[in-house]
């Protein structure tokens, strides 16, 4: 039987097909937990969508135009977010493809163009992450209570907003470090980043390391080394109202999240000279290229260079 014949035999309900697909990326590719979660949102997300305009179809008779439709229904989306649903539902196709040799991936016939537009990455000056960090520091000295808890969770935003600072790691990261990744001794934590890729970062500050040894002994956490009051690990959301709180609070127009520490760190050791592969590695990209991203935000520097080097400045002219 020809391919085209056999296409439509099996009759597989949507949502069987993305169960299945969330199993395969949970226990037979070992995807991280933020990854998985933005495949179900997306892929439930379709699912609803298609079955509102078809009722009864199964899985194998979903077709291009059908695709085309939901596309054009999630294009109000920002580009970024319609990139990553758009490779959500590519790569449920593509792994049902796999699995099924008599599957007729409508993805084979759609051609997308899709140019995500270049923006620039958000960045703190070194006084605005100064200013962050006195609002913190300012906080906790006020607080006449040092064996409340109120206390003891100021410390925890102090190590954070340094932490992320010193280190340049990710929010989630962070949130997922255990206590064996960190040597307060060694002055080092065991960061595992995007595809369980581990890395080690030196921590070469010692008001860093001294408020990490703060927060350890006030806390004393056995398994996540950030956690909530409950003793919980502290979630990636914590964080990101913890940095608007501090934003809203000092005033900084800008918008400015756990991540813009990340892009912060990298541009001023840029800034300081310091060599792009390193930096790469610091940051845990597989590609210099994602990198490289730094050195067009990099403005102080070029305003530097152009000021020193550009050929106008021995060019005369006479009046």
């Amino acid at each position: 039987m020809m391919k085209s014949d056999m296409s439509y035999c099996r009759k597989t309900a949507v949502e069987q097909v993305i169960s299945d697909f969330l199993f395969h990326c949970q226990y037979e590719k070992n995807l991280n937990e933020k990854t998985i979660y933005a495949y179900r949102s997306d892929l439930y997300m379709f699912n609803r969508y298609i079955h509102e305009l078809y009722p009864s179809v199964v899985f194998e008779q979903v077709s291009k135009d059908m695709l085309k439709t939901y596309l054009q229904h999630i294009s109000t989306y920002k580009p970024k977010t319609v990139k990553r649903k758009l490779a959500s539902l590519k790569a449920l196709f593509n792994y049902y493809d796999f699995e099924h040799d008599d599957f007729l991936n409508p993805f084979r016939k759609l051609r997308i163009r899709f140019k995500e537009p270049y923006v620039l990455p958000t960045v703190m000056t070194c006084n605005e992450v100064k200013e962050i960090l006195k609002y913190l520091y300012k906080l906790r000295a006020d607080n006449p209570d040092t064996g409340g808890y109120a206390y003891k969770a100021q410390t925890r935003d102090i190590a954070v907003v340094e932490l992320l600072f010193a280190t340049g790691i990710r929010v989630s990261e962070l949130c997922e470090l255990s206590c064996d990744a960190v040597d307060l001794k060694q002055a080092t934590i065991k960061v595992f980043g995007k595809g369980s890729k581990e890395r080690v970062i030196q921590i070469c500050s010692v008001e860093v390391l001294k408020i990490l040894r703060q927060y350890q002994r006030l806390f004393a956490p056995s398994k996540c080394f950030f956690i909530n009051r409950l003793g919980n690990r502290l979630s990636s959301q914590s964080v990101r109202l913890l940095i608007k709180r501090c934003r809203e609070e000092i005033g900084i127009g800008k918008k400015i999240t756990p991540h813009t520490f990340r892009h912060t760190f990298a541009t001023l050791l840029l800034e300081e000279d310091v060599d792009i592969k390193y930096i790469q590695n610091l940051l845990g990209h597989s590609s210099i290229t994602t990198t490289q991203i730094y050195t067009h935000v990099n403005m102080n520097k070029q305003k530097k260079i152009l000021s020193s080097k550009h050929p106008r400045k021995k060019m005369e002219m006479e009046e």
